[in-house]
């Protein structure tokens, strides 16, 4: 589910004259690299570890790859992707499946997460436990009628009334600020705002998506390329996944060491809570999967269906051209 925060836009449009795939001499051992972009979904975070793990261990290098990894910018990534304006991108099921239906010729190569770790929470003072609760509160989102049709399809669930419930704008506002204004209640990453909240020494109700329905464990966040780039360089591609898996197979078994990389990359984060959420996440890259990265074509279906049913998109989608396990190193 979409949760982009448009920041550093300057960093961004700073960036987007490296964009491409010309290519430049290493200084290290005179080997051409093909310069490639990447370009993020929200401001870096743990979900975008191996890529800074790929990079800074030299796994890019190794597959002749220059990768540059940039903030979001306006337009969405799955245009800007499709427009050759970055070679790679971030982005999440809803967001592929929407493009799709669009005719925006975009693919996703990999599930970053392997389960949604996405769901509602709040304070334990609201006393929010199940969607039942969600009647008579505040609900503080960023306006995407996606939102309307998930509450209204788990309060359905309990009895309740989606109708009940106030809905409130919030934008990219910072999460616990929000609970301070008003707010009862918010759609949150459990293995980011879930364990700052815990790092805060704040107690949360969290109702998880993908234990409330089976519909709505989907991919979130995943990684995407266009039908373009993966037609015309299918090298380049497989070069950028191999090196990619690589890197978050090493934050699977290595949350600390990816931890400390993340936070040498990105020395403004916090570091207690990129540790703190590293050692969650790192179990739930994987997860279940036969490996990393895995999609299944059911998890396609079941949401690009739901998303039809609710109006959410105009016409439903052929999901076998929404994604590829095919760039997955065996």
């Amino acid at each position: 589910m979409k949760k982009i925060i448009v920041l550093a836009l300057v960093m961004s449009i700073l960036s987007m004259g490296l964009i491409g795939c010309s290519t430049e001499k290493s200084t290290k051992n005179d080997v051409p690299l093909q310069k490639v972009t990447v370009m993020l979904d929200w401001f870096p975070n743990t979900n975008h570890s191996g890529l800074y793990v790929a990079k800074d261990q030299g796994y890019y290098a190794q597959e002749g790859l220059d990768v540059n990894i940039v903030q979001p910018s306006e337009g969405g990534n799955p245009q800007l992707v499709a427009a050759g304006k970055s070679d790679f991108a971030i982005s999440y099921q809803e967001e592929v499946t929407i493009a799709r239906s669009q005719n925006i010729p975009i693919v996703a190569l990999a599930a970053v997460i392997h389960h949604n770790t996405s769901g509602f929470a709040s304070p334990v003072s609201k006393n929010i436990k199940t969607p039942k609760d969600f009647e008579g509160k505040t609900y503080g989102g960023w306006g995407s009628p996606a939102e309307t049709a998930v509450l209204k399809v788990l309060m359905a669930k309990y009895g309740a009334d989606v109708n009940k419930v106030k809905m409130v704008n919030v934008g990219s506002a910072d999460f616990f600020a929000s609970m301070e204004k008003g707010i009862d209640f918010s759609w949150i990453f459990e293995g980011w705002t879930g364990i700052e909240a815990k790092t805060k020494g704040i107690e949360l109700n969290f109702i998880k998506l993908k234990d409330e329905d089976k519909i709505l464990d989907y991919y979130t966040p995943v990684i995407i390329a266009s039908e373009n780039k993966i037609s015309q360089d299918p090298e380049l591609v497989k070069k950028f996944m191999k090196a990619t898996a690589k890197g978050y197979n090493y934050a699977i078994d290595n949350p600390d060491k990816t931890a400390a990389i993340l936070i040498k990359s990105v020395p403004e984060l916090n570091k207690d809570l990129v540790t703190a959420s590293q050692a969650y996440i790192s179990k739930e890259y994987k997860s279940d999967a036969s490996r990393w990265g895995e999609m299944k074509s059911e998890v396609w279906k079941n949401y690009a269906d739901f998303m039809f049913a609710n109006k959410l998109i105009d016409k439903n989608i052929q999901t076998e051209q929404a994604f590829t396990n095919k760039f997955l190193p065996e």
